[in-house]
């Protein structure tokens, strides 16, 4: 027995000695590895999407809070809730009122505690715009990053979410929006990553909108 062991051992040996493994990639290798270039990136994330019911509105810096209005405006929209204390909500302030267009929707600042706001937060806004910390081409995800200066209930509790997407803010990877955006240092409560409007399925695998959530998910890329 002592022989016949030894000697599929010495076999085994000596294969592995002429043919030797060469050890796998760890997942996040693979992750690291995963590429697309500028403008495939985007179509990427806009096809996968728009592939769950996402819209998206694409616009320029000089010209998205402009565009915002006139699309709400279009789509019958009676007020937009927004963050006064971000940058972005300082210049949707300003330039709102500026624009002259009679009929808009009412801008309305969130900058109530949520026990006196609730009320009208629940049964009385129509469509809520935060920015985003970006997209992932790999999920077709936004990046929401909640702050006390925009809160979750902004993007998860009007019937309409607009969230500005800057069209340089794309990553390939979840793995590398958190290795370059340094998330181990410190995270919110809670981090989203949103692909489309709220949908839930019954048994019969009947898709219904707006039950958890946003009914519409419109995406504002700006360039």
């Amino acid at each position: 027995m002592s022989e016949s062991r030894n000697a599929i051992l010495g076999k085994l040996r000596a294969g592995r000695d002429a043919h030797p493994l060469t050890p796998p990639e760890s997942d996040f290798a693979v992750l690291r590895n995963k590429r697309w270039d500028g403008a495939e990136r985007l179509e990427r994330i806009k096809r996968m999407m728009e592939a769950v019911h996402t819209e998206f509105l694409e616009t320029t810096e000089a010209d998205w809070p402009a565009d915002v209005q006139a699309f709400l405006k279009a789509q019958g929209t009676r007020n937009l809730l927004f963050g006064p204390a971000t940058e972005a909500g300082a210049r949707l302030s300003t330039e709102w009122a500026a624009s002259g267009m009679a009929g808009g929707p009412e801008l309305i600042p969130y900058a109530d505690r949520v026990e006196t706001f609730k009320e009208r937060l629940f049964d009385g806004i129509d469509a809520g715009i935060t920015t985003t910390l970006g997209a992932i081409a790999d999920t077709g995800s936004l990046i929401v990053w909640p702050t006390p200066e925009e809160p979750r209930l902004m993007s998860l509790v009007p019937h309409m979410h607009l969230a500005l997407l800057r069209a340089d803010a794309l990553y390939d990877t979840f793995w590398q929006a958190m290795t370059e955006n340094r998330w181990a240092d410190g995270m919110p409560t809670n981090a989203l990553l949103i692909s489309g409007p709220s949908k839930t399925a019954d048994i019969e695998q009947t898709l219904a909108y707006g039950v958890h959530g946003p009914k519409r998910l419109v995406v504002v890329i700006v360039r």
